[in-house]
């Protein structure tokens, strides 16, 4: 039989909506923002990232993309060297003209983004004005804007969200006669992107997805717009959009069955789709997704795991790993609790959920340590040190660069989590 579908607005369940949350405030251990290219590029084909940064922010872009010598990706490094710093250059005369020459080489680029990185030539730099300049330069065939993706304003996940913000002031207007039309919201996988086209077809509710693969198919938006957000990371996107007159859908984020169900279930509720439909429409996916989900159910049931805070993810991962797989949370750690955009995941969550916003990393490490989860989510930095500790831990930046979103992923999911036990186990003597 397939699973009942799950109601919209659950009686009764506030989950860890009022719980107490630890806020620290102290050392991170995060990527910068700038590792949100990574993503975006593969996404927008025709646009380009132009990171105005140093030598270490080309390792960085160089080492989390796995670019080799012969590949040609969208994205580059107007590196800031010692000539800029001892001031016997003019940046911006410097800048103009590496972007040229980049666009007369590269004349596939239809959008360029500037992206402010953390060095202080760089901060000093007006980026603002050098797009505004170089976009009346060469529009209409290259539009550039700019976003920062500094370390000291943005972490790992807020880069897409600088990004987008800064996309959206330049989407079309929608009619004002024109009836309601739903927007989601955030970069998702070509494939899952598909998939959800094909769930929102088929419900009869016209969708269009930010970014969009190509600039030159910009979604429009207007008080008749309504938006699902894809990522929990979106905080200035949203409100750039709701500035526009959009207006935001609330809902957990889709992943699992249940997460999925739910976020099409906003969707379809404020479409009036029928309830019938509904579950007719998503009965196939549902059943996949339990399917896919109940092999893995085995190993992590029961099990104890810790989240430190690096991607934004953090809630709605905890609220799938817990529900459908049976994990216990030991500590759910995010590096912004945004109480608006996750009350959906809050409610879903245990009584006793321990939160934690922000980072002190040695204070967390510290309780890690003492609780001997039997894994762990972290950044790159952490994973090695408490792998020598005897723990198991899972790569958060894996999360972000694998799809992960909707039912036909839900069971890749849950092997992210259940691999590295199996491994462990293994591996023991």
């Amino acid at each position: 039989m397939n699973a009942p579908v799950i109601s919209l607005h659950p009686v009764g369940e506030t989950g860890c909506a009022t719980a107490p949350v630890l806020r620290e405030r102290g050392q991170r251990e995060v990527f910068c923002g700038l590792t949100g290219i990574i993503w975006l590029h593969r996404k927008i084909q025709d646009a380009f990232f132009l990171i105005v940064g140093s030598r270490t922010c080309a390792h960085l872009m160089q080492s989390a993309a796995g670019v080799m010598i012969f590949a040609e990706p969208r994205f580059a490094t107007a590196v800031i060297d010692e000539r800029d710093l001892a001031g016997l250059a003019d940046a911006n005369e410097e800048l103009d003209r590496v972007v040229a020459r980049l666009l007369e080489r590269r004349p596939d680029i239809k959008l360029l983004f500037l992206v402010g990185s953390c060095p202080s030539e760089v901060i000093k730099l007006d980026l603002s004005r050098a797009a505004q300049r170089l976009s009346g330069r060469f529009t209409p065939s290259v539009r550039v804007l700019n976003y920062s993706g500094s370390g000291i304003e943005t972490t790992f996940t807020q880069g897409e969200d600088a990004c987008l913000a800064a996309l959206v002031p330049s989407l079309p207007p929608s009619p004002a006669t024109a009836e309601a039309e739903l927007l989601v919201v955030g970069t998702l996988a070509d494939v899952v992107e598909d998939q959800f086209a094909r769930h929102f077809a088929d419900l009869g509710i016209a969708a269009a997805f930010f970014p969009p693969r190509r600039s030159t198919a910009l979604p429009r938006v207007g008080p008749n717009t309504r938006f699902l957000l894809a990522q929990p990371f979106l905080a200035d996107t949203a409100r750039a959009l709701e500035a526009r007159g959009a207006t935001r859908l609330a809902a957990p984020f889709p992943l699992g069955s249940e997460g999925t169900t739910r976020w099409l279930l906003a969707a379809a509720d404020a479409f009036n789709i029928e309830l019938s439909t509904f579950e007719r429409v998503t009965a196939a996916g549902r059943e996949r997704a339990n399917k896919s989900l109940a092999r893995h159910k085995a190993q992590l049931s029961g099990k104890r795991i810790f989240f430190f805070p690096d991607s934004q993810l953090e809630l709605p991962l905890a609220r799938f790993l817990s529900r459908e797989l049976g994990m216990q949370l030991v500590e759910v750690g995010t590096p912004y609790l945004h109480r608006q955009h996750l009350a959906d995941e809050l409610a879903l969550l245990p009584r006793d959920t321990a939160l934690s916003e922000g980072q002190d990393v040695d204070r967390q490490l510290d309780r890690c340590l003492a609780a001997r989860p039997d894994i762990t989510v972290c950044g790159l930095g952490l994973a090695n040190p408490l792998e020598s500790e005897g723990l198991t831990t899972k790569w958060s930046i894996e999360l972000v660069f694998t799809p992960i979103q909707g039912y036909d992923q839900a069971g890749d999911l849950a092997g992210l989590f259940s691999r590295p036990l199996v491994r462990r186990l293994k591996l023991a003597v």
